[in-house]
């Protein structure tokens, strides 16, 4: 709890730094207090501490989770330099709203009781409707903020409907309190299974749900869309597993055979999808929607190793995700463009950039040697378990389409020709935070046991 508070503050604190226009201690301001939240999680490790009489719990499950989404926040923060400079003069609302939708984030993983999940949904989803459309001068941001909030607000009154009747057969939001009583009215329970169902894999970009995401990620601007691709996306799984696996494991047959449906179509439409794609930006945008396929996996085999395959990939996800779009942003600055011919001769002119886009692109297609193949390995060895082979056969035939659109980008750092041979200048946070990220990737690589088994 003290986490939340620490960031609440942190936040208002930035607000009126940027009020008094004190815009050099905006970023360090920042990173100290998510560096406070983040001690503060880890001082209580293994101490599974609740909260207003249960409604949201700090174990080791909802830690590790948060501790994640700070640090990935960080590295965004201190990519971040002088790009919210050129979007407005008032930078401080970006990093003010950046942070609320954080301690948003971290409610959705701690939460114990359904009006815990539904505030911090909406916590960070009124803050990321705001981001997405921050370049009030640039259609394209406008048009993915009013797609995203309208999207987003069926979702939500699709979430609250859910909410209602699980309480209406249940009489209670406890999720332990909610599993104890499932079968009492079971026709009313099951349908608010499945309302939340839809919900949450709206939330997560899941198909047939993900219509808004490749459009919401493009309109918005480029460090946003990666907050949105990793944060939100990794609060909303952490949400969504903790939901099924406390309250939902007694009916599974009501939802297991909807979720394969989806995990089959997240990962043919994602990865075909981003195949055909020309835009980078657009390309990872799809690449987002095949990878919540790939953790849809295990939710839909609930088990015992399934919260450390979901933490692992998404510690693996959010690293090289990180990294991508943090090159995509230096590419985009000099050449004005994220399309695929933009990063033609990006390893002769900038070996280093090229070097950590490669690296990164192979640990999302799941190359040995690299934290996205152990993140997909304990995916798909949680399905293995459960003997869905044919489902694992689907998901490495995806994941080799994957291969394919992530070396277009490859193939074009190193054997194409620059019309440009200016290298791209990069500040010191800057090159710290790619560096950093290319390093954990291959550390995990080569040592997964750095963080399986945390759980």
């Amino acid at each position: 709890m003290s986490s939340i508070i620490i960031i609440a503050i942190t936040a208002i604190v930035v607000l009126y730094l940027g009020l008094y226009k004190v815009k050099s201690a905006l970023l360090p301001v920042s990173v100290l207090g998510l560096l406070g939240a983040a001690a503060s999680l880890v001082c209580v490790w293994d101490k599974n501490i609740s909260y207003f009489n249960d409604m949201l719990v700090f174990n080791n499950y909802a830690i590790a989770f948060s501790i994640l989404l700070i640090a990935t926040t960080i590295l965004i923060f201190l990519l971040s330099g002088n790009y919210f400079e050129k979007i407005s003069s008032n930078v401080a609302e970006y990093y003010t709203i950046l942070l609320f939708a954080l301690s948003g984030g971290v409610v959705m993983v701690s939460f114990q009781n359904m009006s815990m999940l539904f505030i911090g949904i909406e916590i960070l989803s009124v803050s990321m409707y705001i981001m997405a459309g921050i370049k009030k001068t640039d259609s394209a941001s406008n048009e993915a903020a009013l797609k995203y909030f309208l999207m987003g607000s069926f979702a939500t009154g699709i979430l609250l409907f859910g909410i209602a009747l699980i309480y209406g057969a249940t009489g209670s939001f406890n999720l332990v309190q909610i599993a104890g009583k499932a079968s009492e009215q079971p026709l009313l329970f099951y349908a608010g299974v499945i309302f939340m169902l839809i919900a949450m894999t709206f939330k997560v970009g899941v198909a047939p749900f993900h219509f808004w995401t490749p459009d919401v990620y493009q309109g918005a601007p480029t460090l946003v869309s990666s907050f949105m691709s990793t944060v939100v996306k990794t609060a909303g799984f952490a949400a969504f597993l903790r939901l099924f696996g406390s309250a939902f494991t007694s009916v599974p047959a009501i939802w297991t055979v909807t979720l394969v449906v989806m995990v089959v179509l997240t990962l043919l439409i994602g990865n075909i999808t981003a195949a055909f794609q020309q835009n980078v930006k657009r390309m990872l945008a799809y690449s987002s929607i095949s990878h919540a396929g790939y953790m849809l996996i295990a939710i839909l085999l609930l088990g015992q190793a399934s919260p450390n395959a979901i933490l692992i990939y998404s510690v693996a996800y959010s690293i090289a995700s990180v990294a991508s779009f943090g090159v995509m942003v230096a590419v985009k600055e000099q050449k004005g463009s994220d399309d695929l011919s933009a990063f033609n001769g990006l390893g002769r002119t900038n070996p280093v950039l090229a070097f950590v886009m490669t690296v990164a692109l192979c640990s999302l297609g799941g190359i040995p040697l690299t934290a996205g193949f152990f993140g997909k390995f304990y995916i798909f060895g949680v399905a293995i378990a459960a003997n869905y082979t044919w489902l694992i056969a689907i998901a490495v035939l995806m994941a080799a389409v994957g291969i394919y659109y992530y070396f277009k980008v490859i193939i074009a750092m190193y054997l194409r020709e620059s019309e440009n041979s200016e290298s791209i200048q990069l500040s010191l946070a800057y090159k710290f935070v790619l560096i950093f990220c290319i390093m954990i990737t291959i550390l995990l690589g080569i040592a997964p046991a750095l963080i399986t088994n945390i759980l």
